[in-house]
């Protein structure tokens, strides 16, 4: 991403004018006029994606997860995995970190399919963590109700945001952690469900365990 620098137009100090009609003095207005307004509209132009214009990029990344994901334990941090970029602009999403490529204020947005199997109501803490530190006040709580019969699980959306700061070169990751968590082998408890794209009984586009962005908001 190139760096865009936008610098201030300031008004042209124009030229004193004549008692009498004066040709030299009214070409000197009228450049002072033009000149100023090609800075407004390269400026204008700049921002904008028309006239040759490159508009205004800003980082961010978003991506989803197509597996369903299980943690490692009971009341144990557990990774949460992304395993599709849907747009990328000044990160790189490596092994379920969002790498930084510049140093800014962002927003991060999640949205995590939780899925209940027990049948009895449990919890899940979602957090932020930048450089495998916590990030303080990142933390969200979601109440999973019980299973509403065997085999039929209970489901709840995890959805939250967080504001901080990294520099570039900073690692982000999301953690999730449950007191009964289910297993792949069959336990019951909670994990983060996916679900491919159906046909029927109606068309519905695929549900992903995970999805979020994380968004510029400001420079440091």
């Amino acid at each position: 991403m190139a760096d865009i620098i936008l610098k201030a137009s300031k008004a042209p100090n124009l030229p004193i004018p004549t008692i009498a009609y004066s040709q030299t003095y009214q070409e000197s207005f009228s450049n002072a006029l033009r000149l100023y307004f090609n800075t407004l509209d390269s400026f204008t132009i700049n921002l904008s994606n028309v006239d040759g214009g490159s508009g205004l990029s800003f980082p961010h990344i978003a991506a989803s997860d197509t597996t369903d994901q299980y943690a490692t334990g009971n009341n144990t941090a557990t990774l949460v995995a992304w395993n599709t970029g849907e747009s990328v602009l000044g990160f790189t999403l490596v092994s379920g970190a969002a790498i930084a490529q510049y140093s800014g204020v962002y927003k991060i947005t999640y949205s995590l399919q939780f899925v209940n199997t027990d049948n009895a109501i449990q919890d899940a803490s979602v957090w932020l963590k930048v450089n495998n530190v916590d990030v303080a006040r990142s933390a969200t709580n979601f109440s999973v109700p019980a299973r509403k019969s065997a085999g039929v699980p209970s489901y709840v959306c995890g959805y939250s945001e967080a504001v901080f700061s990294v520099n570039a070169g900073d690692s982000i990751k999301l953690y999730w952690a449950t007191g009964l968590a289910a297993t792949s082998g069959g336990v019951n408890g909670i994990y983060i469900f996916a679900d491919p794209l159906q046909t029927t009984p109606y068309a519905r586009p695929a549900i992903p365990s995970a999805i979020g962005s994380i968004t510029f908001v400001s420079r440091t």
